[in-house]
């Protein structure tokens, strides 16, 4: 799961959300639970149900009575939703008034109640899971809040050799636990020297026409874009990956951003925000292999029959 904590990190250290997708047993609660350890964050998790209320994950007004002085007023009672950490588990098993509850959290770092605003802790943030093979009983998310996710990060089964270390360890009798290796102040530090990372001119340039080229109605945008897609991405998505590919560098000892962080990072930004049209889910089509096309596009990665190939797929990850 390297990559897929990498991509975690990257969310923390810049102040972001992310949405990760994957089939039961995948230890994505295990993960975002030790990932919180590690960081020496809060943390607290919502099971995300049909009937789960927005005020079950805000809080909400209760009457409390001084029988000193004989008064009773209206008291916050604090959801789950304070915490360093939320882990929203099956997030589209709720229906969208209890999602929406979620949005002004995720953007604005507060919730609002009675009219009166409460600041969530410093830092915040949401790691939600959603389960693509059950579909009934299930609420599409939103595509305005899929925008606030700066990841969706699909989660695959684990290799041979992985899933033996996965049994033999986790039969023991004992399960073991993270050991705090950096502290809130670590993370705002990280995300000060991230955001004085080098992007080129040029490839800021580049990332900014790529997001444009999703867009169907974009004069630059390719052919199987406008065949294939409904709506393209928002700017959103172009500040989202020129973020990440700061802090991807910085993560790896850089002090400039290098094509390869693109490369490594866009399909996961740029997948969820793509709406397809009714060609591309007739004929099986999928937002990140659109991505992955736009991305050979835009950068001149058109493999070669020669010793290229072998270089696409490793730059494209396919």
């Amino acid at each position: 799961m390297d990559d897929v904590i990498e991509k975690m990190l990257l969310c923390i250290f810049t102040r972001n959300h992310a949405l990760l997708v994957g089939v039961p047993g995948l230890a994505k609660t295990m993960l975002i639970s030790s990932l919180a350890e590690a960081l020496d964050l809060s943390f607290a998790r919502i099971q995300f149900t049909p009937d789960l209320m927005p005020s079950d994950i805000t809080g909400t007004e209760v009457l409390a009575e001084d029988r000193e002085q004989g008064t009773r007023t209206f008291r916050f009672l604090p959801g789950p939703i304070f915490a360093n950490i939320l882990l929203a588990d099956e997030i589209n098993r709720t229906p969208p008034k209890t999602q929406a509850a979620l949005m002004e959290a995720m953007e604005e770092r507060q919730v609002t109640s009675v009219g009166k605003r409460y600041p969530l802790p410093d830092p915040f943030f949401v790691l939600a899971t959603q389960n693509p093979i059950e579909q009934e009983g299930t609420y599409p998310l939103p595509a305005a809040q899929l925008d606030r996710f700066m990841f969706r990060i699909r989660i695959e089964y684990p290799e041979a050799e992985a899933e033996k270390r996965i049994a033999r360890r986790t039969s023991r009798s004992t399960a073991e636990r993270a050991t705090p290796v950096l502290r809130a102040s670590d993370i705002a530090e990280f995300g000060r020297e991230a955001a004085k990372v080098d992007l080129p001119g040029e490839l800021e340039e580049k990332i900014v026409m790529l997001v444009r080229r999703t867009r169907p109605d974009e004069p630059l945008a390719p052919r199987f874009v406008k065949d294939w897609v409904a709506f393209g991405a928002g700017p959103r998505a172009a500040q989202a990956l020129g973020t990440a590919c700061r802090a991807r560098a910085l993560l790896h000892g850089r002090t400039a951003v290098r094509l390869d962080d693109v490369l490594a990072l866009a399909p996961d930004i740029v997948r969820h925000r793509l709406v397809l049209n009714y060609h591309a889910i007739a004929e099986g089509i999928r937002a990140v292999e659109v991505v992955r096309k736009l991305l050979a596009d835009h950068f001149d990665l058109v493999p070669k029959p020669s010793v290229a190939r072998p270089l696409w797929r490793r730059l494209l990850r396919i």
